[in-house]
């Protein structure tokens, strides 16, 4: 029966192997199939550097030491410099040399492990899930840190910007509209009645509504504007490049998409509207903490008189 490594973690169960000797490729390779890998073969050193600059290069890779255009060594040196995507790929240097200051040599230069040739298939077999396993804890390692860094960026509920990252987003768009000599538009929208909905229908169900309303503001994103939670139930929209009357437009946009259609939130249908509050900066030096207060008190008519409807700041 052929033995299969379990997937573990992101990375699938590829690996590279890189051997000029037909009969090795053959032999090897053959052992890795049966383990369950899928292997990428390379007969010279100049088709394994293809190879390993891929976007999809496997992280695990067997090196011969002599390898016609490209040996062994460099490929190592090589893959030790700074990568854009920060991976490890770890790497099995295959020689027949033996003496202490090879191995020593083949370490300097970035390999992972030296394994013997003529080695056995149990030897390799172990070199490899020693070797699968390290990649594991760095992927682990990697997802924990995107969960800090999503923690401390986003909103855990509705997936936009938090209030400290929406803010500091506005303090560069409005510093770059400044050097540019272009417009940004700021909006503060408000869900409508929210405690009543909270009230009647329970916090879970308000939780949904936040979560809908979000996604279908988010729907009217360009790629380039801002969006993030900047309270309880208040979202901040920010577009570069927005005069007053564009800014204006958009909201009412804004505002469509989230009363087109009646949010389900608990089993339970839900009319939701929004009220907003819109200004933009102009040729006068605007600090982002003046914009917003004019734009919250613009909101603030919004809600005062009648609701489901868009205010331009004094």
């Amino acid at each position: 029966m052929k033995s299969k490594l379990k997937k573990v973690g992101l990375r699938p169960q590829r690996i590279l192997l890189a051997e000029d000797s037909a009969v090795h490729r053959h032999l090897t390779g053959g052992y890795l199939r049966d383990w369950g890998y899928e292997v990428l073969v390379a007969k010279d050193g100049a088709e394994a550097w293809n190879l390993l600059q891929e976007p999809d290069a496997p992280a695990l890779v067997l090196l011969d030491w002599i390898l016609p255009h490209i040996d062994g060594l460099e490929l190592c040196r090589r893959l030790r410099k700074p990568r854009l995507h920060g991976l490890h790929t770890y790497v099995i240097l295959l020689t027949r040399k033996d003496r202490e200051k090879d191995l020593i040599e083949g370490i300097e230069a970035g390999a992972d492990e030296y394994l013997m040739k003529p080695f056995k298939p149990m030897e390799l077999k172990a070199r490899l899930l020693a070797g699968q396993r390290i990649l594991d804890v760095q992927q682990e390692l990697i997802d924990a840190r995107e969960s800090l860094r999503m923690a401390a960026t986003y909103d855990g509920l509705t997936k936009l910007l938090n209030r400290s990252e929406v803010l500091a987003l506005l303090e560069r768009e409005v510093a770059r509209g400044q050097r540019e000599n272009r417009p940004v538009g700021v909006i503060l929208a408000d869900v409508d009645h929210f405690k009543a909905i909270n009230d009647s229908l329970g916090h879970l169900a308000g939780d949904e509504v936040l979560k809908e309303v979000a996604t279908r503001l988010k729907g009217q994103l360009r790629i380039y504007d801002g969006a993030g939670r900047y309270g309880g139930e208040e979202f901040l929209l920010i577009l570069p490049g927005c005069d007053l009357s564009v800014a204006v437009r958009r909201a009412n946009d804004f505002r469509q998409a989230v009363s087109r259609e009646p949010i389900q939130a608990s089993g339970q249908t839900q009319q939701v509207t929004v009220s907003m509050g819109v200004n933009a900066t102009s040729a006068r030096q605007t600090s982002p903490k003046v914009l917003l207060s004019e734009t919250d008190a613009a909101l603030y008519r919004a809600k005062t008189q009648g609701r489901n409807r868009v205010e331009v700041a004094c």
